[in-house]
């Protein structure tokens, strides 16, 4: 029954096609059909479902509660009634036995789903995805990252553990200035889900991460990771589309040679497309982080690009905090 992949991520949205179209105008997805106010699209082993908020429909709620969002992951095993009944079972609320679907993370719900869906492709992530198509900027979802609410945290982890079979593969503290939190990473056995859990520390100074959850209102996804074979190809590609990125400054870039050595990257591209990078004892490892374009700044796409890296350091999430937190104080926050 052990999870073994994201077989696809359910966004309720207040507009599929204007949220359809952002998506396959601006990062490269295609439409793959739509039915019952919901909107499919593919690109590479990803699949998103936008469903749309109408009337009585649960969406509405999730969207008049959260704005645009994440609202259900749905998790390809070998049998989906039995990841189901075992989450129940370790304490999980059931949402829908007949679909399979428990709560997960505030108003995020966990669907399980054979790993035949026709739905997602159920396809195993690694270190190194498929070959990008043409068209195509990315290939495989990397990592989901949660925003959790404080003293919050070691539940979710158990309940990851326990009815989900997850691992723990990595746990940090992270102090930036005033600021801290606690990170946790938890994976499937396969490798092939990977969920980034971040909950802050409120006896310092509130940031990120206490922003998103008064804004979303809870616990929720605030960012999904795409892995990409060629993340310089993908964020030109990307930017000559209208996607923003964050920048990074300057600073970054001049320190690098005597923090990692060589680049896989030469330093010049990486400073001139604003790639962060960072590496473990596998390789080295290419990120880069969207700008927001939700209403309340509570979601955004990472694209990220492993060359034999396979862990998340502390440089990694540092990174992301930082990035957000300029976009942050560029708003005024």
């Amino acid at each position: 029954m052990a999870v073994s992949t994201v077989d696809h991520i359910e966004f309720h949205v207040a507009d599929a096609r204007a949220s359809a179209a952002e998506l396959c105008d601006g990062f490269g997805f295609t439409e793959a059909g739509r039915s019952a106010g919901s909107v499919r699209l593919h690109q590479g082993d990803i699949a998103f479902v936008l469903t749309e908020a109408a009337p009585g429909h649960p969406a509405e709620r999730y969207v008049q509660r959260h704005g645009d969002g994440v609202a259900v992951i749905a998790l390809g095993c070998d049998d989906a009634d039995e990841a189901y009944t075992r989450a129940v079972a370790c304490g999980a609320q059931p949402v829908s036995a007949a679909g399979r679907v428990v709560s997960g993370f505030g108003d995020v719900a966990l669907r399980f789903v054979g790993t035949a869906s026709p739905v997602g492709t159920a396809a195993h992530i690694d270190t190194a995805p498929p070959a990008r198509a043409a068209g195509e900027f990315a290939q495989t979802l990397d990592h989901a990252a949660m925003c959790i609410p404080a003293g919050e945290l070691k539940e979710t982890v158990r309940f990851c553990e326990q009815a989900l079979g997850f691992q723990q593969t990595f746990a940090e503290y992270i102090s930036i200035g005033a600021q801290g939190m606690d990170s946790v990473v938890v994976q499937s056995p396969t490798g092939g889900v990977t969920f980034t859990l971040l909950e802050p520390d409120t006896g310092r100074s509130p940031g990120q991460i206490d922003a998103f959850l008064e804004a979303h209102g809870g616990a929720g996804v605030q960012h999904l990771a795409l892995r990409t074979d060629d993340i310089a190809h993908s964020v030109r590609s990307l930017a000559a589309r209208g996607v923003g990125f964050l920048s990074t400054p300057g600073a970054y870039y001049d320190l690098l040679g005597a923090r990692l050595g060589h680049t896989g990257i030469p330093v010049e591209t990486l400073r001139e497309l604003a790639i962060l990078v960072d590496q473990d004892h596998g390789g080295q490892l290419f990120q880069i982080f969207s700008r927001s374009t939700h209403p309340r700044r509570t979601f955004f796409l990472e694209l990220i690009e492993r060359r034999g890296a396979a862990t998340f350091g502390t440089a990694n999430i540092k990174a992301l905090y930082e990035a957000v937190e300029r976009q942050r104080a560029a708003a005024g926050e």
